[in-house]
């Protein structure tokens, strides 16, 4: 099975980049890199500590998500902190 690879993501490798680590690509194909109505928020540039706060907390029910829950509980803490890195540097 062909893994599609959002283009933002392609960019940001492309120009030099670290490597996402595993399951950081799909973070791009909700979150947009701009605001836009009805989509979560974008994520690039936000402090990493948030973003992983965020992904614990939506893995232990802490907050309501529509699929964000399903989506952390497939990732470790230590994962967690590394797409958040990852996804906070990318601009």
């Amino acid at each position: 099975m062909r893994r599609l690879v959002p283009a933002a993501v392609l960019v940001l490798l492309s120009a030099g980049a670290a490597a996402a680590p595993p399951g950081a690509e799909a973070c791009a194909a909700c979150h947009p890199a701009t605001r836009a109505e009805g989509a979560p928020p974008p994520l690039a540039g936000q402090p990493a500590d948030d973003i992983a706060a965020a992904m614990l907390a939506f893995r232990t029910g802490g907050r309501p998500a529509t699929v964000m829950d399903r989506i952390a509980k497939g990732f470790t803490d230590e994962e967690i902190r590394a797409i958040a890195a990852w996804v906070a540097r990318a601009q």
